[in-house]
C-alpha cells in the first residue's frame, strides 16, 4: 500500500459510524455546514482543490460514499440494495446527525450528485440548498440511451453487469483501466488536470477487489432500484423544492446529453446554473471557477 498524501491539511478526520458501517470524512472551516460528494471513480481527495475555498465560509464536511475511499463496504444484495441512492442518501443524513448538523447545504459531483438529489427527494426538510455538478438525473440517461449515448457512457452498462465479470475486467489492470476512464472525461483526453497525490488516491481504492466491487455495485443499482425510484417520482409529479444549482462541463457528459437547465428544471422548482469550462471533472480542471460559483450559489 502506497503512502497517501493528505491534500486537506488542517482538516480533522471523522470516522463516522452509520447503520451501513462508517463513513469517513474530513472536516474543516467555520460556518453552516456544507456537506461536498465525489463521483466515481474518485474519492473525497476530488475537492482537494475547491474545499479551501467554500471552508472560509462554511462548516465543509467532505465524505466517502459507502463503497468508495475510507469509508466501509456494506454488504450487497441481489437488489443491490445498500448502493441504491437512497440507501446512500439515507446513510448520509445519519452522518450528519452524528456530527452534529441535521439541516445542511449539500454540493455532489457524478454519483455523489446522483445521491445529493436523491437526498433532495426523499429527505426534503434537511437540506438548504443543493447543487449538482455535470449531470442530469439518472432516469434521463436510461431513457435516452440510443446509440451516441451509448458510446458517450458504455460504462453505465459495462458496471452493471452481473457479478463477476466487469470486475474481473477492471482488476486484470486496474490502473490502466481507471487511468483511461478519467483522462477520457476530461477536455484535454489527458490526466494533465489531476494532482498526482490525488491520482494515487483514486488508482489506490481501484486496485483492491472489494471496492471494485462497490464501483460496480452502485452501478447496478443505478440500473434498476435507481431508475424505478427517479421514474416513480417524475410519474407522481415530486419535484425538488429547495433552490438547485446545476453546474456542467462544457466538454462533459452532461452537457452532450440535454440542455441541463431544461431537464433539471422539469425535476426541480427552482433552477439555476451554467457552464464551466472544463470536461467532465470541474472541481481539478477549473477549480477556480467551479468555487466561485458555488460559493455565490451558497452564500446566496
Amino acid at each position: 500500500m502506497p503512502d497517501l498524501a493528505d491534500l486537506f491539511p488542517g482538516y480533522r478526520s471523522e470516522w463516522i459510524s452509520t447503520s451501513a458501517g462508517r463513513i469517513f470524512a474530513r472536516v474543516g472551516g467555520e460556518g453552516p455546514p456544507l456537506l461536498l460528494l465525489h463521483g466515481f471513480p474518485q474519492t473525497h481527495v476530488m475537492w482537494h482543490e475547491v474545499a479551501p475555498r467554500l471552508a472560509e465560509r462554511f462548516t465543509v464536511i467532505v465524505a466517502d460514499l459507502p463503497g468508495y475511499g475510507w469509508s466501509d463496504m456494506p454488504e450487497s444484495d441481489a437488489d443491490h440494495t445498500p448502493y441504491t441512492k437512497r440507501a446512500m442518501a439515507k446513510v448520509l443524513v445519519e452522518a450528519m446527525e452524528r456530527l452534529g448538523h441535521v439541516h445542511f447545504a449539500l454540493a455532489g459531483h457524478d454519483r455523489g450528485a446522483r445521491v445529493a438529489y436523491r437526498l433532495a427527494l426523499d429527505h426534503p426538510g434537511r437540506l438548504s440548498r443543493l447543487a449538482v455538478l455535470d449531470i442530469l438525473p439518472t432516469y434521463e440517461y436510461w431513457a435516452r440511451m440510443d446509440r451516441a449515448m451509448a458510446l458517450k457512457i458504455y460504462h453505465w452498462a459495462f458496471l452493471a453487469q452481473p457479478r463477476p465479470l466487469p470486475e474481473q475486467l477492471i482488476l486484470g489492470d486496474s490502473d490502466a483501466y481507471f487511468r483511461h476512464t478519467l483522462a477520457s472525461w476530461t477536455a484535454t483526453r489527458t490526466l494533465e488536470a489531476f494532482d498526482p497525490r490525488a491520482l494515487l488516491h483514486y488508482l489506490t481504492a481501484g486496485r483492491d477487489p472489494s471496492r471494485v466491487h462497490a464501483m460496480c455495485e452502485d452501478y447496478r443499482a443505478g440500473a434498476h432500484a435507481d431508475f424505478a425510484q427517479d421514474q416513480a417520482d417524475r410519474d407522481a409529479g415530486r419535484q425538488i423544492t429547495v433552490p438547485l444549482l446545476a453546474l456542467w462541463g462544457n466538454a462533459g457528459v452532461a452537457a452532450s446529453a440535454a440542455t441541463p437547465l431544461d431537464t433539471w428544471r422539469r425535476w426541480a422548482t427552482n433552477v439555476s446554473g451554467g457552464g464551466i469550462a472544463s470536461g467532465h471533472f470541474l472541481t481539478e480542471e477549473n477549480p477556480d471557477a467551479t468555487a466561485t460559483a458555488l460559493l455565490e450559489f451558497f452564500a446566496g
